[in-house]
Order: structure tokens, then C-alpha cells, then sequence
């Protein structure tokens, strides 16, 4: 592929994908015969405003690796799919593919809606380059997976949603590619079978597959990819470990939504969004700032400490299962704020090693009553519960919140911390089948086995 900018590095000769200063333009034309002297240019002019979707996006993936790509709608997620999957050209960069790809990128693209899921299902496998015959070995499985019963034999523009992405995601995993590419195409099936196209895709990452996997349900991401790629306005803000690419996209929609609400407050409640009128007063509190990407708010409030105890009441980071175990948390209100903080909550969310949420709640929804805070003033909030995690590493992450008014708006986000404190729970002979452990009544009755004559 050609390109006007130079490419920073050499694409790895051993990476699956290698993506070099790959950008993508378009032209906005404000009106029609600007865009008919474009196309009589030959393209040689331009009569439009430029528009970057993508722009000096790098980034190597490696044979057998996981990358979860998140970002906002329009962020350029799916344009890089496009690119890297070949149905798009780069207006900048290059793309260095090693292998058999498959792609499911906008619902029902690569099936031709007059065709039925069965001529679809060889249409897609010869596009592929997969001989009718090695389809015709497949099939079976592919009808299978994509459970749709008798609608196989009908035309695909009959389809509902989600049993096109039934069938896509059925033809993508049972011609085993070397690449598979995922993008937001699983979100319109219904949860049982999400859970087995997940479940497919680890055992697949098992065998060895390159995945790329573009969705905006976190734990997902987490949980299923190693690394992840977050972009922001077409460029790339952050590549590296799942959790931390997650964290950071989930940090930038909750900065945009607390200035939003904080905006739209003042308008409603002037002393907690205003600044003074004059210089005399007390200065407005600066919103939470931290380079890390883990820590934001609107800076009326703060976390000031948090800490887990155990039984005894002394500090502790490890635990083991059936120990009693309490979360304590120091909350303050600014000393500059010119009205005392009402309607306050801390919301506490506990996840994983991988960073998916495990399980969570907030002080007001376990009926802990959190009066308004005066300019400075504290208070702290304590939450137990019985220890019933999985073995491993864990993370507490927290939000000093002001609820939402009767309409439900007004939600304010004084202070987050996605990486508030940590522990471990100890090994047990208490084997814990899945995250967190629930109990379960289990009954067992003895039947006669039935004689025979």
C-alpha cells in the first residue's frame, strides 16, 4: 500500500498484524457541486473539508494474542477493521496481514441477501478460499453452531439481526482462520448465545487464533483479550495491558458525562457548579486531575483514604474464604466549597486480576444514610461482607458520587478511583467454581432402582 507520511518503524516480520502510520481521510462537502468538481478533478483537487478518521495509528499484534479495541462511537474503530480487513483502503500508512483472515465487521456484509444461509455458507467459505468440498465438510458444524433451524434453506434478507449474526459468526469460526475480527456484531444476539460465541473464541485463542475484538462491554474485553487498544478521535491513546486500555476509555466517557451533569446543574444548583462571583470568596475547587488515567472528578470532593480490615479490625491484604471482611473509606468535602455537599453516596465495585467488576454496591443502596458534608468536613463509610471470592488477586475501585434528583438527573462524580486499594484472597480448601461463590441449598433423594419380572 502506498503512502504520503513515512512509516516510524518497520512493520515485525514475526507479528500476525502489524499496523504502520495508518490513517484514513475523507472530504465534507457543504454542497453537492463541490463534490462533482472533486470527482471531474480526478481526485487531483479537493473542494471538501478534510476529516481524519483515523491518523498515525501504530501498533504490532502477535501470533495467538487478544487485542480488545475500545473507544467512543466515531472514535475510528470500525474504519480500522475495514482497513486491516482489506474492504477499505488507507488514505496514509500500511497494513502487513500473516494469514487467513476473517472478518465480521456491519451486519450481513459478505452475504447476499437473495441468497439462502446455505449458499451464503459456500459463497463466504469460497471467499475465503475454501474449496466447495472442504465446505461441504463444514457445513454440518456451521449449521450447528449457528442454530437457526429451517430458516438455513430461506433467503438471508428474511433474517432477523440476530440470526444474521448467528450465521456470520458460524461461518467465521468454523472455516478456522488464522485471524479472526470481531466488530460489535455479537451485540445484537441474545445472551445465550453471546456466551457461546465467547466461549468459542477462548477455546479458539487456545489453538493458537489472532483475535481482534471491537466491543463497549468492558468486562468482555477484559476478561477474553490481553491487550487493548484504545482510540480516541482517530488516533491512538493508549495500547497496552486489556484492563488499563478499558480503564482509561471508561475514565474518558466519565470525565465527559460529569462535566456534562456539572453543566447542567448549575443551571439548577449554582453552589456546587458556579465559580465565585468575586475574588474575595473562596475559589472553586479544581477538578480531580491525575496523569495516571485512574483518578477523576469534579474535585467538590475527595477520597481521602481507603484501607481493608479484617475480624479483628486491623489493616489486612489478604484473606481467606469465609473471613469477615470491611472495607473502610475516608470521604471530605472541599474546604473552599461554598455550600455543604447533599445527596452524597460511595459506590464500591471489587473485580478480578483481569479488572471485570465481580460484584459491588453503594452505601445508600445497603441502607447507610451519608449526611451532607460541610465545607472540609468528613466522614467514614464501612462495608463488610463474608469473603466468598476466588482465589487471587483483587482490586477495589470507588466513586464519591452526588445522586441523581427525582428525574433521575444531577449525577455528579466528585471523585473516582478505579485502583482505590488491593488484595488477595488466599488459596482454601473451599474450591470456588467461578468468581465469587453463592450459596446453594442442595437436596439428594434415593429412588429405588425399578424391579424387573
Amino acid at each position: 500500500m502506498s503512502t504520503d507520511t513515512p512509516t516510524p518503524f518497520p512493520p515485525r516480520q514475526d507479528a500476525a498484524i502489524s499496523v504502520r502510520a495508518v490513517g484514513k481521510r475523507y472530504d465534507i462537502y457543504s454542497r453537492n457541486i463541490d463534490k462533482l468538481r472533486h470527482l471531474a478533478s480526478l481526485g487531483r483537487r479537493h473542494y471538501g473539508t478534510p476529516f481524519w478518521a483515523l491518523r498515525g495509528v501504530s501498533f504490532d499484534v502477535q501470533r495467538g494474542e487478544a487485542v480488545g479495541v475500545v473507544g467512543r462511537n466515531g472514535s475510528g474503530k470500525s474504519t480500522l477493521m475495514q482497513i486491516i480487513a482489506g474492504t477499505l483502503a488507507p488514505t496514509e500508512g500500511e497494513v502487513h496481514i500473516r494469514g487467513r483472515v476473517s472478518a465480521l465487521l456491519e451486519l450481513g456484509s459478505g452475504f447476499n441477501p437473495q441468497f439462502t444461509g446455505r449458499e451464503n455458507v459456500f459463497l463466504a467459505g469460497s471467499i475465503l478460499g475454501l474449496s466447495r468440498r472442504e465446505m461441504e465438510g463444514r457445513f454440518d458444524a456451521v449449521a450447528a453452531f449457528a442454530d437457526i433451524g429451517a430458516f438455513l434453506e430461506q433467503p438471508v434478507e428474511l433474517y432477523s439481526s440476530g440470526m444474521h449474526a448467528r450465521l456470520a459468526f458460524s461461518v467465521a469460526v468454523c472455516t478456522q482462520p488464522d485471524i479472526l475480527i470481531v466488530d460489535e456484531i455479537l451485540s445484537v444476539g441474545d445472551a445465550g448465545f453471546q456466551q457461546k460465541c465467547v466461549a468459542r473464541m477462548r477455546q479458539m485463542l487456545d489453538g493458537g487464533l489472532t483475535l481482534l475484538f471491537v466491543s463497549h462491554a468492558a468486562d468482555t474485553v477484559k476478561t477474553v483479550c490481553s491487550r487493548g487498544l484504545f482510540l480516541r478521535q482517530g488516533r491512538a491513546e493508549f495500547f497496552g495491558p486489556a484492563a488499563d486500555a478499558v480503564d482509561r476509555y471508561m475514565h474518558s466517557l466519565r470525565t465527559e458525562v460529569t462535566e456534562r451533569a456539572r453543566q447542567n446543574v448549575a443551571q439548577r444548583k449554582p453552589e456546587l457548579a458556579a465559580a465565585p462571583a468575586s475574588a474575595g470568596d473562596a475559589a472553586e475547587p479544581a477538578p480531580v486531575v491525575d496523569l495516571t488515567g485512574l483518578r477523576s472528578g469534579t474535585g467538590h470532593g475527595r477520597v481521602v483514604s481507603a484501607r481493608l480490615l479484617d475480624d479483628s479490625g486491623q489493616e489486612s491484604k489478604a484473606f481467606t474464604h469465609g473471613e469477615r471482611m470491611t472495607l473502610e473509606v475516608v470521604l471530605e468535602a472541599a474546604p473552599t466549597l461554598p455550600a455543604p455537599l447533599d445527596k452524597i453516596d460511595l459506590a464500591f465495585t471489587i473485580r478480578d486480576k483481569s479488572g471485570a467488576d465481580v460484584f459491588g454496591s453503594t452505601a445508600v443502596d445497603e441502607r447507610g444514610k451519608l449526611h451532607p458534608l460541610p465545607a472540609g468536613g468528613r466522614i467514614t463509610v464501612r462495608a463488610s461482607w463474608t469473603n466468598a471470592l476466588q482465589s487471587g488477586p483483587h482490586g477495589v475501585a470507588l466513586t464519591f458520587f452526588r445522586r441523581p434528583d427525582y428525574r433521575g438527573e444531577g449525577v455528579i462524580t466528585l471523585d473516582h478511583l478505579d485502583a482505590a486499594c488491593a488484595f488477595d484472597v488466599l488459596p482454601s480448601k473451599r474450591v470456588v467454581r467461578g468468581k465469587i461463590h453463592v450459596p446453594v441449598e442442595v437436596t439428594v433423594e434415593t429412588t429405588e432402582p425399578a424391579r424387573t419380572r
